[in-house]
């Protein structure tokens, strides 16, 4: 049986980076506490000023900037792309990542997870969509305020930063959404 909730912004728990150069709103992860133990993680982190990130040997990470005028990466040396707000990049954890920023502050948006223990799918959508998902853990971020959303049966509204999180799904699930949204899909091996 799926189990279906709404995961509200306001209520997301505050948590150091491990570098100690910072803060993240944690939105939601799989299992384990505090930095150790989980196969995925979604947050938000705020970024007052250039500086260098934190490591996660054994995983995976997609950030994507969510407000502010964006940032450059140099992982291991390599200089990115400029980073926009909802152009996604993904990186190794391992890697040694130092970010410039473009402007002033921003917030971005991450997705941490262990490529050994799960296939993971994460895009960007704007506008009214429709769509299948069969993935075990889908979820649904609202990038603007007043996203709604139908997800099998069920017909929710999203505010700006809350999540919609579907867990144990099973089956085809169809999904429509309107709205700037990130829709991430992980299943485990």
């Amino acid at each position: 049986m799926s189990d279906l909730k709404i995961l509200r912004a306001a209520d997301y728990p505050r948590m150091p980076w491990k570098n100690g150069g910072g803060s993240t709103e944690e939105i939601t992860r799989d299992a384990g506490t505090g930095l150790e133990g989980f196969g995925w993680r979604l947050s938000i982190a705020d970024i007052g000023e250039s500086g260098g990130f934190s490591t996660f040997a054994g995983y995976e990470r997609i950030i994507s900037v969510l407000q502010g005028d964006g940032m450059t990466l140099s992982v291991d040396g390599q200089a990115t792309r400029p980073l926009r707000p909802l152009d996604p990049f993904a990186f190794s954890g391992e890697s040694h990542v130092h970010c410039t920023l473009l402007g002033g502050p921003i917030r971005d948006f991450n997705l941490i997870y262990a490529p050994q223990r799960y296939r993971a799918r994460l895009q960007w959508l704007g506008g009214q969509q429709r769509f299948f998902s069969e993935a075990q853990t889908l979820l649904i971020f609202s990038a603007a305020p007043g996203l709604t959303l139908k997800v099998g049966e069920t017909t929710a509204g999203l505010g700006l930063y809350d999540c919609l999180q579907l867990s144990g799904n099973t089956g085809l699930v169809d999904v429509t959404v309107h709205g700037q949204c990130c829709v991430i899909e992980l299943t485990a091996h």
